[in-house]
């Protein structure tokens, strides 16, 4: 039996067109899932929509559609930008699904019939973009902490989840499991402004507006929407309070969720208690990733037009290309910042020169010199073995980063390999040896080891920039893209032939794109 894995993206609020700093987040678990999966693991990725709320009501009114038939058409567009970036999900979740939205009812009843659900009156402050309420302390120059919004007052009857009877055992919880939150930063930020000073109950139904979940034994109450879209990490995985289904037991707990730091609070405060109440186990990790910003360092938005979208970026540079600078440039820890100028910097210094140019020169050669026949070496020189350990312990050092989910760093470690291979090649001079007759049993040597560096380092390739490691393999004509075919640095097989070189990532004229793309825009 496998081991299993269970990841999730946050689901995407059906309010509007994600943009790219959304998109990442579905990029980055993506990574993730097709790592685990290349490392052997049985992995289920979800990701998708939540589609209710008042937010989403209010943007279909102004559309002049029903809730229902604008978050179909947000959910497909969703969809095909996820599928565009060739995000490898299991399965696309939304939350007007009719089973998510019955057994969302029954966990409903049953936090209420176990006493952790009670019905009172709320007045507070709302924003009503984020859907949430806060106290006067907890706003920021007058305005929501999450988005800096106007939030306005609010009084109504409303049901609330007790929270506060759970702060202290979330509080030890997080204490005790010290890699529960990620980076470190995310924990303390949660602990200090959250969890020490003592979290207030939680309302959870609104009665204002009706586009949401009924509660089922008070209809005037739709579920509050974070009750609802947290929910679906285990309804869509086959939870039922009543009967848990085989996939449940299998997958739950979730190894790893992947969320905005925006909405850590939910994740770290509102569904462990709700997961507790229920009598569940805590998923393993909760990771709040960096922001994507705009090369103007700020949050991305329609009103200041500095808005960048998935389907235009790959449009212009290509998935791979767009799926590598968003793996490479935004650090573990910290906020990045997106361009065309900079992606096209990237493109041109990584996917062009260090990767592409390998790719091209190295099949080019063997070609040339041996008609593209690949011949194994019958003796190693001491220029080779530094390229051999280093290929050789490639594996090593992937798997260090990507568990503690440095994945811009694994990232590096594959380029150092194609960087250490372009090296290699000026250390031994293959078209040097060809003049020389004598030297024809070290060039097949040298073309051996270059092809095999780069079959090595492709493997690990296929979790990033899958369809550029495909072309890879199909020019390099090998199957062998198992991660356990990186060993013994012998993969390429004696006497197949390569097929022809292609150009994978040809160099981008800076000044000419950008004015390309602004004469389009």
């Amino acid at each position: 039996m496998k081991d299993t894995f269970y990841i999730t993206t946050s689901i995407f609020y059906a309010s509007a067109k994600p943009h790219i700093g959304n998109s990442y987040e579905g990029v980055l678990a993506d990574a993730i899932a097709r790592y685990k999966r290349l490392t052997g693991y049985d992995v289920r990725f979800h990701t998708g929509t939540d589609e209710h709320g008042e937010k989403v009501q209010n943007n279909a009114l102004k559309n002049g559609k029903d809730p229902q038939e604008y978050v179909d058409e947000i959910a497909l567009e969703v969809k095909r930008l996820l599928d565009i970036l060739n995000v490898s999900y299991d399965k696309f979740v939304r939350t007007t699904d009719a089973n998510h939205k019955k057994i969302v009812g029954k966990i409903f009843e049953k936090l209420y019939e176990n006493g952790d659900i009670y019905k009172g009156t709320y007045e507070g402050l709302y924003c009503t973009p984020c859907e949430s309420f806060f106290t006067e302390s907890q706003l920021v120059d007058g305005k929501c902490p999450d988005c800096g919004r106007e939030v306005k007052k609010a009084s109504e009857e409303a049901y609330f989840l007790k929270l506060s009877k759970y702060n202290e055992w979330l509080k030890d919880y997080i204490l005790n499991h010290p890699n529960f939150i990620e980076p470190e930063s995310r924990k303390n930020e949660i602990m200090n402004n959250f969890i020490i000073p003592g979290v207030q109950d939680l309302c959870v139904t609104r009665s204002s507006f009706d586009w949401g979940i009924k509660v089922p034994f008070d209809q005037k109450h739709v579920t509050y929407v974070w009750l609802d879209a947290l929910a679906n990490y285990i309804t869509f995985l086959g939870y039922d309070p009543d009967n848990e289904s085989d996939d449940f037991n299998k997958y739950w707990p979730a190894d790893i969720h992947i969320i905005g730091k925006d909405i850590l609070r939910f994740h770290t405060i509102y569904w462990p208690v709700m997961l507790k109440a229920l009598g569940l186990a805590m998923p393993k990790k909760i990771f709040g990733h960096p922001w994507v910003l705009a090369a103007d360092s700020d949050k991305m938005s329609k009103s200041k037009g500095n808005v960048l979208y998935a389907d235009k970026l790959v449009n212009l540079f290509g998935v791979d290309a767009v799926r590598y600078y968003l793996l490479h440039e935004i650090p573990y820890g910290h906020d990045g910042y997106i361009s065309y100028e900079l992606l096209i910097e990237r493109i041109n210094s990584d996917l062009a020169n260090i990767l592409g140019n390998l790719v091209n020169r190295t099949i080019t050669m063997a070609h040339k010199y041996f008609d593209g026949i690949i011949y194994k070496p019958e003796k190693l020189e001491e220029a080779d073995y530094e390229l051999i350990e280093m290929a050789k312990g490639l594996k090593n050092k992937v798997e260090e980063k990507m568990n503690n989910l440095k994945i811009a760093e694994a990232i590096d470690e594959v380029f150092e390999l194609y960087r250490r291979s372009n090296k290699y090649i000026d250390e031994t001079t293959p078209w040097i040896l060809a003049k020389d007759e004598s030297q024809k049993e070290r060039l097949k040597t040298v073309i051996y080891n270059l092809l095999e560096a780069i079959r090595t380092a492709t493997v690990f390739l296929q979790a990033f920039l899958p369809d550029t490691a495909d072309k890879i393999f199909e020019q390099l004509n090998t199957q062998n893209r198992q991660i356990d075919s990186v060993d013994n640095f012998d993969g390429m097989d004696d006497g197949i032939k390569l097929n022809q070189p292609e150009v994978l990532f040809a160099r981008i004229d800076k000044d000419k794109k950008l004015e390309e793309i602004e004469n389009a825009e």
